[in-house]
């Protein structure tokens, strides 16, 4: 029964830490591709122009490996927790 809690309550742990991860890094992308329009269109460029490029941003953010990585969230301390527990009982 205690393996039992120790997963449900790891799970939702590690899943608040992972929407917290996840949350903040689209986040910092976001201000760096709105940081990064503002200063190639000081004028402020064309209506809508801004929006369209952060959405292209954030389709590449999307694509590349930074948002897979963020999965390791799950597997890093699953595996670490795994290991002491089979190191702890085969002494």
């Amino acid at each position: 029964m205690g393996f039992i809690k120790l997963v449900v309550f790891g799970f939702i742990g590690l899943s608040v830490i992972y929407l917290s991860v996840s949350l903040y890094s689209r986040s910092v992308r976001k201000e760096r591709l709105e940081d990064e329009f503002d200063a190639a269109h000081p004028d402020g460029g064309e209506p809508g122009a801004r929006d369209a490029f952060v959405a292209a941003g954030m389709q590449d953010y999307n694509a590349s490996i930074r948002p897979k990585l963020i999965g390791l969230v799950y597997v890093v301390p699953t595996i670490v927790v795994g290991a002491i527990i089979y190191t702890v009982n085969t002494q």
